[in-house]
């Protein structure tokens, strides 16, 4: 199981992180909402916890916990600049359909 970071992404990380002044990198998550039954989550991670998985790459980390880490193995994480929007985006194999929002998503049933 994976997750991976492009250098836009860990370069965002590691510049909140040091603004922020704490933390050992980004929690990622998912969580049930939205038209389509899931929704990512961000938030600082201060600690790795005993269900945590971590993942490093370009020296920044991302903790996700192993429930979400069904929904979101294989995915890469990028930030992008669209003009004036900012925002970290998911490129997430597993995921089936989004609504129209962009704010939820469900994933392809396993085997």
């Amino acid at each position: 199981m994976a997750i991976m970071l492009t250098e836009s992404a860990a370069g965002q990380i590691k510049r909140q992180l040091a603004k922020r002044g704490a933390g050992v990198g980004l929690r990622l998550g998912v969580k049930k909402v939205g038209c389509s039954g899931l929704a990512y989550t961000f938030d600082y991670a201060d600690e790795v916890r005993g269900n945590d998985a971590l993942f490093e790459s370009h020296d920044a980390r991302v903790v996700v916990d192993r429930e979400s880490l069904r929904y979101l193995d294989g995915s890469t994480l990028d930030f992008r600049k669209e003009g004036l929007k900012k925002a970290f985006r998911f490129d997430n194999p597993n995921v089936e359909a989004s609504c129209g929002c962009g704010e939820s998503f469900s994933v392809k049933e396993k085997a």
